[in-house]
């Protein structure tokens, strides 16, 4: 039984999932919109959340953690600059999750993340 277990491992170490969460994190705030697996999308929701919320705090601080985890100088500046601004009255739900059926390949269930406006 899993009970109070959070998160999902998608059959990855710990060390290669992580970074799979920050590339998605980094490629959904640098495009704003990305489409990937939807078990993949709920886990990396959060984060990206958490990110903008950093953003909005603005402090050296925030923009260091931030940077930990986006990777991308440029990426980190346009979430302090734009996306702090954009999101400034919004009290979350900064990521939208549009499910968009099965890929074709292997029936993986597909949904696109996208950050409202």
């Amino acid at each position: 039984m899993r009970h109070r277990i959070a998160g999902r491992k998608l059959s990855r170490l710990t060390s290669h999932r992580l970074s799979m969460y920050h590339n998605l994190v980094a490629d959904l705030l640098k495009h704003e919109k990305i489409k990937t697996t939807e078990p993949k999308a709920k886990e990396v929701k959060g984060i990206a959340e958490k990110m903008i919320t950093l953003g909005k705090d603005g402090s050296l601080a925030s923009r260091r953690r931030a940077s930990v985890v986006i990777g991308d100088k440029k990426v980190v500046d346009k979430l302090f600059d734009e996306l702090a601004k954009r999101y400034a009255d919004r009290n979350g739900g900064y990521v939208r999750l549009l499910k968009v059926g099965n890929r074709p390949g292997d029936g993986a269930s597909m949904s696109i993340m996208e950050l409202v406006q």
